[in-house]
């Protein structure tokens, strides 16, 4: 497949109310069509610190994901907050219509509002390959730590998952342009809006950008759309292989 419809919802989240969250996705969803569709970050709770209280101790977000999937025959991912044997994790879930489920756990972790000291950091790097694209998957501070997202002819996509306050939303979108030029990759940002549980305001900045930088997604209302086609990167790659002149490390996490 070389064509690729993707939705994002500028989600107004619902404060450490999941089953709210829940009913508003599918009511925003439920005439839409796509091959993909991307949640906030924490997209059932927000992005909140009050692991213990809020945290999935029976998967309910995946198994939400692996419902709403399988109803729109179309792919899901966004990350929530999980317990896994004691320890809390910020986990990205990819989740295909067949129910298969890929996960990445948040790599670097806010230390500004006190993440790390609540929740644990994944080690590995995750790309996840649907319908013949592939996709690294990354969690909204994620975006900071470039050499953690450096395309080594990989993937073609990144997805980024975001709760990105309106006060640093403009590093949030002159990074989300930056990845996509330096790695030639198509990157999609999805950040949530409306107003948290800590006060926090969240402006609509949700973008889709090609490799050049331009942006190509449309809006409407609370969606976010965009087509990705794998011959238009295939092209420009070739046009401009500037992936081949990238310094050559070894990334050690």
């Amino acid at each position: 497949m070389n064509n690729m419809k993707i939705t994002a919802l500028n989600l107004d989240i619902a404060w450490k109310n999941k089953d709210e969250n829940f009913r508003i996705i599918e009511g925003q969803l439920q005439n839409q069509s796509a091959d993909l569709f991307l949640m906030p970050e924490m997209f059932s709770t927000g992005f909140c610190m009050d692991a213990a209280e809020i945290s999935d101790k029976n998967e309910e977000s995946l198994e939400f994901l692996k419902k709403i999937a399988q109803e729109k025959n179309a792919a899901f991912c966004g990350s929530a907050s999980v317990e896994v044997e004691g320890k809390f994790y910020n986990r990205m879930y990819f989740v295909e219509p067949n129910g298969d489920a890929s996960f990445y756990d948040k790599r670097h972790l806010f230390s500004f509002s006190g993440e790390d000291k609540i929740y644990t950091p994944g080690k590995e790097r995750v790309v996840v390959e649907y319908l013949g694209i592939r996709f690294l998957l990354q969690v909204c501070y994620d975006l900071r730590f470039p050499v953690f997202a450096r395309n080594k002819g990989d993937y073609d996509a990144i997805l980024y998952v975001a709760n990105w306050p309106e006060k640093r939303v403009g590093a949030w979108e002159h990074l989300l342009k930056a990845r996509a030029i330096e790695n030639l990759s198509y990157v999609f940002g999805l950040n949530r809006i409306g107003t948290d549980g800590n006060d926090l305001f969240y402006q609509e900045s949700s973008h889709c950008f090609f490799a050049d930088g331009s942006e190509i997604a449309e809006k409407k209302g609370n969606l976010v759309s965009a087509d990705l086609n794998l011959e238009d990167l295939k092209d420009f790659r070739n046009h401009f292989q500037f992936l081949n002149d990238r310094d050559d490390f070894e990334l050690t996490i």
